[in-house]
Parts: C-alpha cells; structure tokens; sequence
C-alpha cells in the first residue's frame, strides 16, 4: 500500500496526534500551544517505508515499553532536524539534535523525543531487522552522525529532497531510493566517513559469497533474493561483487558448478544421473549445465565422474 497526505497544516490537535501515532507506534503525545493551532505534518508510506515532516508545535512524544509490547513496530526512525533543536533520550543515552545533526532510534526501544514549535525535523522510517543485521551497535544505543560534512551531509541532503519530491515517485521508485538511503545510513553507522572501507565492502562480499555457497541449489536464487535477505540493495550488491571483478549471476552459476563437481565424484550420488545431479545443483538445462562445466574446468561431468556411469 502506497499512501501519503495532502501537504499542509494538519487540522486540529487530535488529527494531528492520531497522525503522528499512525506513523510511530502506540505512545503518549503531549500537544501545547500557545495561539493558533500551526502544526504540520506531511507524510507518505509504503509497505516497508515512511517518511514525515513534522514541525510547529510543542511536543512531548513518549513511547514506554507498555506500548511496545502492545504496537510493536519493528522500524527504526532516522531523524533529520531542520530548524530548531529537539530533546532525544533513549536508553542510557539523551542529547540535543539540531540542524546538521542525524539521528537513529529504535521505535521499540522506550523513547523521549521532546521539542519546541520552533523545531521542524524529516524522519525516514526504515526496516529494523536490516538495521539489526547490518548496525548491531544501533541495537544497543541511538545513533548520532554528523550530517554537515562527508557521507552524512549525503545522507541529510538525499533524505530532504525524498520528502520534497514524494508525491513525483511511484511506490517502485521510492522503494527503491529508500534501499540506497539505508545502504547509506549503514555505511555511515560502520564509520565509513565518506566512503565504504575496504574492510567492509570485502566482508559483504564474503557475506553474499557465503549465502550462494549455502544455497547454490535452489533454482530460484538471484541478486534479489540475496539482497533481501542480508539486508541491503541490490546495486550496493551489484557495486561490491564488480569490485572483486565477479557479477551475481557469474557468482552464482560458478558456486552451483563448484557444488556439482562434489557431487559427481561422491560415491553418495552414484545412484544419481549426471542430469538429476545438474539440476539438484541448481541448472535447470542438461545441455547448458554440459557446457559451462567443460569451460569452467577443462573437463566434461562424464570426465568427473569417470568410472562409466556417467549416463545421462
């Protein structure tokens, strides 16, 4: 479901307060204000992300554990302030954030977020279980990144033109700058400063090389489905396996020879055909599975197997 509402002041408290609920979770939201109600909410959510402006108003938002264990969300909140200053205190940690200062908190971890009607901030609501795989330390304490200078002004600048040009982008495309923005986000939390260290590209690359190796066999694998399940987009995917001078379907078709070949010359497989070991490894064609074992090891399977069973 892809949804968002109409920019401009949210009409009254209440409506204001139940908005602002339906983005972040059961909590206590504490509303004052002087005059004229002003506040402003813009928001826009698809199936697995949101985004918010929020601005205008005195705020207390407290999320305690009783709301937790009864609206559990399962996302984290990227906080990007761009006037005024807010209150943030979650677990041992509290601090002031303010323009050029970026924030990453657990929406189910207790929460104090507190600010004035000078305050306006975006906050991109993201995965928690990619956060959780890729950013263990944001288990444990909120994440502060300065986004003034490096790969947090990207992050900052990319986060502020995705809500202002919401409303232009299909649910695919927001999606989609969403998974580059948590790639981002996750880099920075690894204090990668302005790029991904080599340390950590390499150690994706050998996570993504120990995922194909561990289902090399299902015929259904593909650069999508490793991105999803290590938690991260399948462009930073793509970037890391160029790197190593490797493509995910070279990978891929490499790791599922590698695990024929084993098959071929165990004595457990004797009872199997060459054809039945191919597509038990992953190939769905006979002919093509012939073909690049010949070019990838210089011999046929009939070769591997050698002992004249190898019919297919």
């Amino acid at each position: 479901m892809y949804r968002w509402n109409e920019p401009g002041l949210t009409p009254t408290p209440d409506a204001w307060r139940e908005a602002f609920i339906d983005l972040h979770g059961a909590s206590r939201v504490t509303l004052t204000d002087a005059g004229p109600w002003a506040g402003r909410l813009e928001w826009q959510r698809s199936q697995t992300y949101g985004i918010a402006l929020c601005g205008n108003v005195r705020e207390e938002f407290v999320r305690e554990r009783r709301h937790i264990r009864t609206d559990p969300r399962g996302v984290f909140e990227l906080l990007v302030p761009t006037a005024g200053s807010a209150q943030v205190e979650q677990a041992a940690s509290a601090g002031e954030i303010r323009p050029g200062t970026l924030a990453l908190c657990d929406v189910d971890r207790p929460l104090t977020f507190t600010h004035g009607e000078n305050f306006q901030s975006v906050a991109l609501l993201v995965p928690g279980e990619a956060v959780h795989r890729r950013l263990p330390s944001a288990a444990r304490d909120p994440q502060v990144f300065d986004g003034t200078a490096g790969l947090g002004r990207l992050i900052r600048q990319t986060v502020l033109t995705l809500q202002q040009e919401r409303e232009h982008l299909s649910e695919a495309t927001f999606d989609l700058a969403c998974d580059q923005l948590l790639d981002l986000l996750c880099l920075a939390g690894d204090g990668a400063g302005d790029s991904a260290p080599a340390a950590q590209r390499r150690e994706v690359g050998e996570q993504v090389r120990r995922y194909v190796r561990r289902h090399a066999a299902d015929p259904g694998l593909s650069i999508a489905g490793i991105a999803r399940a290590l938690g991260w987009s399948v462009r930073y995917l793509q970037d890391v396996l160029r790197d190593t001078g490797t493509t995910s379907r070279d990978l891929i078709r490499s790791e599922r020879l590698r695990l024929a070949r084993t098959r071929l010359a165990s004595p457990a497989w004797d009872n199997r055909s060459i054809a039945q070991i191919a597509h038990a490894s992953g190939f769905a064609s006979h002919a093509s599975f012939a073909t690049a074992y010949r070019r990838e090891f210089g011999v046929t399977p009939r070769d591997t197997r050698g002992d004249g069973r190898g019919g297919s």
